[in-house]
């Protein structure tokens, strides 16, 4: 059973990203005070693209500690690094791997019950957070995506609360697994496997349509 405490929660709003006058939220700021945790997300975080960003299956947005090690080690130069936040993470603690958590596992955190929807599908403007063009490609080849969670309880949240794992349904789906076949390109012979997938209501609705897709190539 996973145990661990929430050490960071973060919380963003669009602000010009780019020099073309795009809109992002994905710099975040450390929030010291408990927040309401609803359907949608964390009180006062907002997404600049609704479309692809934000919505119940992406109510949460957490990010493992462990890999920042990785990241500053390829990337010295990189400040944003240097604190958490640096992947547009809502949470931010330890024990959550991509090989820990399973789709569908269900934590108690404060008040809230939260399930794994998915894992992250990396875009482009992780490279230009990073000032990096193959921080991507990198995030595709390593699995270090971090992971989706959708909100079954709503309530307060903080830094400092618990992580208690509550129910671990699909234990032969961890996250890396479920990253590989749908972004890391491992979906070849593994028909039957996207075909469940497609057809499994806990996965996040855009990583069903496109095990599907997957399925029939």
């Amino acid at each position: 059973m996973i145990r661990t405490l929430l050490d960071h929660v973060l919380t963003g709003t669009p602000k010009v990203f780019g020099d073309d006058g795009e809109m992002s939220a994905i710099a975040k700021n450390m929030i010291d005070r408990s927040l309401m945790l609803g359907f949608e997300g964390l009180e006062g975080n907002q997404v600049a693209d609704p479309l692809h960003h934000g919505g119940r299956d992406k109510a949460i947005h957490l990010y493992p500690v462990e890999h920042y090690q990785f990241w500053r080690d390829k990337y010295p130069d990189v400040s944003v690094l240097g604190l958490p936040g640096a992947f547009g993470e809502n949470f931010s603690c330890k024990g959550m791997t991509e090989s820990e958590v399973c789709l569908g596992d269900i934590f108690r955190i404060g008040e809230a019950l939260i399930e794994c929807s998915h894992a992250r599908q990396p875009c482009w403007k992780l490279n230009h957070r990073f000032g990096k063009s193959d921080v991507l490609k990198t995030v595709v080849k390593t699995g270090k995506s971090g992971s989706y969670f959708r909100v079954l309880e709503e309530g307060l949240v903080q830094a400092g609360d618990e992580l208690i794992q509550q129910e671990q349904p699909m234990p032969d789906w961890p996250l890396d697994r479920l990253f590989g076949l749908i972004v890391g390109g491992q979906h070849k012979g593994q028909g039957a496997e996207l075909k469940a997938l497609s057809g499994n209501p806990v996965l996040a609705k855009s990583w069903r349509i496109r095990a599907a897709q997957l399925a029939g190539s």
